[in-house]
C-alpha cells in the first residue's frame, strides 16, 4: 500500500485485540505514522455490575455464561483464525517501532496528557470504553469510532452476530461514525458488508469484520485530515445489543446455525 508522504498526526484508542492492530496496519500502510493509545481494560466485574444495573442478574447471569463459553472455544479455533488472517493478508500484531502510549483509561488524566502530546488531526475509538462527555469536549479534533456492526440498527456489542442471529445478514458489516455522546449513536460516515464463511462465529467475526473494513476506516480518517467529512443517512431503525445470553446463544446456534 502507499504511504501518504504528508502523514499528520493520528491517534487510535483502544484495549487492544488482533483485529484492531490489523486496522491499525492498515491505516498506518495508507496515512503514514499512528499513535496508538492502549487502555487498561475495564474490569468484568465493573462491566457486568453495571449492565445488571440496566438488564437484572438473570439476564446478565447468561451473558457471562456465554463470555465463558466463547473464552473457551477460543483455544479450538487458532487455526480458523489464522486461516482468515493469511487469507485476507491481515497483520494482528504491532509492528516494530509501533508508538504506544499505555493509560489506565480512556476517561484518565493520563489520556488527556497523551492526547494533548500527540496533538492529534483525527482520533478513531476501536474498541475502548466509552468517552465521557468531559473527555470527549477536551479532544480537539474530530473523534471517530470503529463499530463492529451497522449502526444504527446494530448497536452495542456483536453487531455482526445480531445481524445474523435476527435474520438480516444483509447487514453483516461494520461502521465507522462520529462519535457523540450516545453508544454508537453518532452520525455514520462509512459502512462496509459482507458475508461469514462457514465456520465463523462469534469468536472470529471480530476478524473477519476488520477485513472488510479496512478501507472504510483509511477513508473516515482520511476525510477528517482534509476537513471534509460527509455523514450519510442509513434509513436504519435503533437499537443497542448486548452479549446474548447461554441459553439463547445455543438455541440460535442449533436451530439456526449461527453461532
Amino acid at each position: 500500500m502507499k504511504r501518504n508522504p504528508k502523514s499528520q498526526s493520528i491517534v487510535v484508542v483502544t484495549e487492544g485485540g488482533p483485529h484492531v492492530w490489523a486496522i491499525v496496519n492498515a491505516v498506518t500502510d495508507r496515512l503514514g505514522p499512528v499513535t496508538v493509545i492502549l487502555e487498561t481494560p475495564e474490569s468484568k466485574a465493573q462491566l457486568l455490575r453495571r449492565r445488571a444495573r440496566r438488564q437484572g442478574w438473570l439476564q446478565v447471569s447468561g451473558q457471562i455464561g456465554t463470555m465463558l463459553l466463547t473464552r473457551l472455544g477460543k483455544r479450538f479455533l487458532v487455526g480458523r483464525a489464522e486461516k482468515i488472517v493469511a487469507e485476507n493478508g491481515l497483520e494482528t500484531a504491532p509492528r516494530a517501532g509501533q508508538a504506544i502510549v499505555q493509560v489506565p483509561s480512556a476517561n484518565s488524566p493520563e489520556f488527556l496528557q497523551a492526547i494533548e502530546a500527540a496533538a492529534p488531526k483525527a482520533v478513531l475509538l476501536a474498541g475502548c470504553r466509552m468517552l465521557s462527555r468531559k473527555t470527549l469536549a477536551a479532544i480537539p479534533c474530530p473523534v471517530l469510532n470503529y463499530h463492529a456492526g451497522i449502526t444504527p440498527k446494530y448497536r452495542g456489542m456483536n453487531g455482526g452476530y445480531w445481524a445474523l442471529a435476527t435474520g438480516n445478514a444483509e447487514n453483516f458489516g461494520a461502521t465507522v461514525h462520529l462519535v457523540d455522546a450516545g453508544v454508537d449513536t453518532g452520525a455514520v460516515l462509512y459502512q462496509a458488508r459482507g458475508r461469514p464463511e462457514t465456520g465463523d462465529n462469534l469468536m472470529l467475526y471480530p476478524l473477519r469484520l476488520a477485513a472488510l473494513s479496512r478501507e472504510i476506516c483509511v477513508s473516515a480518517i482520511k476525510d477528517a485530515l482534509a476537513g471534509k467529512m460527509r455523514p450519510i443517512e442509513t434509513g436504519l431503525p435503533s437499537r443497542q445489543w448486548y452479549h446474548p445470553p447461554v441459553w439463547s446463544y445455543l438455541w440460535t446456534g442449533l436451530t439456526k446455525g449461527v453461532w
